[in-house]
């Protein structure tokens, strides 16, 4: 029952423009048509997780060869991370006016382009240039998956669906590096980009089968696209800076906040606003982006601060340190189809609370380990933090995605992957912080601090389940 004064909203039957009820679209897709359009989404969200994580293992190659210094090659990762963030609103928006199907083709050909450029690019400017295209094309790709797979699956099959697709995104965030690494060893840098092209290719014959639903109608706000870009490069920029200069990353953050309440302002007065606020007045949906932002922070503080943390505290050589780190994404690649099954019989208050406190466990776990530990005990935390994250991850994206109309899974998809991006940037800053305050003591901080945001996601699903149990 709905709280008083909270509006009521069906996920299967929205107002048509001219008033009445549209038609509720399909509930899912017919097989075999749902197996080729899962499989299209699968090798979209392989391409952009791959993007992430391959290019990072060739940085010294590429500033070696195109005589760069080691701080500009940086620009090769963060061109491509600040395009996605700031271009994943605006493209969910355009999503919805201009039909899923014909966005992603978008997404898909100019991902390709890109990745072809990259692969072609002579200087380090043109590289640049290139990867900011690849950027686009991959937020284009990113802002969808989330209502793509809200419409491809039938919605007692829609926590399956997401369990894949998490299970997709932990196995190519392990085999990322590999492949980068594999692919250097035996053929120049260019070929880690186009390794992309027939990938592509593979996942431009799945196209027609990917589902289309009924476009919004509401002319896109121009105005607030660029003050979301805008809102969300400055903020980005300021966390980045914050490990160099404190004070003006902080001052940069303040410059994006007052943009942003701005920006939250003028949506408050739309009906279907480009910053999807009015979804956040679905009380499970604001739950699940709350929880969502605190559980990336506490996974991406965990990322950073982690390889430092085996490196200078617990002695671990780099090979050592690369095996390490494996063990959380495949704890998440084992647990995420099962928390799919759970997540479509039982609450995701209830199972993403036990993943986040599992996480907290798994972290509490290495942060208190002795430096003459062997490696078992810290493959066994870092596989507990893995399986507890693949644990909240499914669930929580179940509740988030299933919570808005289905006319709107566009913004809900744009919603979860801008909260993700988020939570992940905010876990930088805390890292960078904790380096910033102790050199020496920076990496236990930032665990300390990564495991203090996941204990407020195990928080907010305490509340979360008291709230909507009432």
């Amino acid at each position: 029952m709905a709280a008083p004064g909270q509006e009521i909203v069906s996920p299967e039957h929205d107002p048509a423009p001219g008033g009445g009820a549209r038609p509720a679209p399909p509930d899912g897709l017919p097989t075999p048509r749902r197996y080729w359009a899962a499989a299209t989404v699968m090798t979209g969200i392989s391409l952009s997780v791959l993007d992430t994580t391959i290019a990072n293992v060739a940085l010294p190659t590429i500033a070696a060869d195109l005589n760069a210094l080691p701080a500009q090659a940086v620009w090769i990762v963060n061109a491509y991370n600040l395009a996605v963030v700031m271009a994943l609103l605006p493209l969910s928006a355009l999503a919805e006016r201009i039909g899923f199907r014909r966005m992603f083709t978008f997404g898909l050909i100019l991902f390709t382009l890109a990745s072809l450029g990259c692969a072609l690019a002579g200087t380090l400017w043109q590289l640049t240039a290139a990867r900011v295209f690849q950027g686009v094309g991959a937020a284009t790709l990113m802002c969808m998956f989330g209502g793509l797979v809200r419409n491809i699956y039938p919605l007692k099959m829609l926590g399956r669906g997401i369990g894949i697709n998490a299970t997709t995104v932990a196995v190519m965030s392990v085999l990322g590096p590999t492949i980068g690494s594999a692919i250097l060893s035996v053929a120049p840098w260019p070929w880690i980009f186009a390794v992309n092209l027939p990938i592509c290719a593979l996942a431009m014959l799945g196209l027609r089968h990917l589902p289309e639903v009924p476009r919004n109608d509401v002319k896109l706000d121009w105005i607030s696209a660029l003050l979301c870009m805008a809102t969300l490069g400055v903020f980005i920029s300021g966390v980045d800076m914050m490990g160099e200069d404190l004070l003006r990353g902080i001052g940069l953050v303040a410059i994006a906040s007052v943009a942003g309440m701005v920006l939250v302002r003028r949506a408050s007065r739309q009906a279907k606003p480009l910053v999807p606020v009015d979804l956040l007045r679905i009380r499970p949906l604001a739950f699940a982006v709350g929880a969502s932002a605190c559980t990336f922070a506490a996974q991406m503080a965990s990322y950073v601060s982690l390889p430092f943390y085996f490196q200078q505290v617990l002695g671990r050589p780099q090979l050592e340190v690369g095996l390490l780190m494996g063990a959380w994404p495949v704890g998440t690649a084992i647990i995420a189809p099962l928390a799919g099954r759970l997540s479509d019989r039982y609450s995701a208050a209830t199972l993403s609370g036990i993943g986040a406190a599992a996480m907290v466990a798994g972290m509490l776990w290495l942060a208190v380990l002795p430096s003459s530990v062997s490696n078992w005990p810290v493959v066994l935390g870092m596989f507990v933090a893995g399986v507890g994250f693949g644990f909240f991850q499914t669930p929580n994206n179940r509740a988030l995605l299933s919570a808005a109309p289905r006319s709107r899974s566009g913004a809900a998809g744009g919603l979860q992957a801008t909260t993700r991006v988020f939570g992940q940037s905010f876990g930088t800053a805390l890292v960078a912080i904790a380096f910033s305050v102790s050199a020496a003591h920076g990496p236990g901080l930032a665990l300390v601090l990564g495991t203090v945001c996941a204990a407020l996601a195990v928080l907010v699903n305490t509340v979360r389940f008291s709230k909507l149990r009432a």
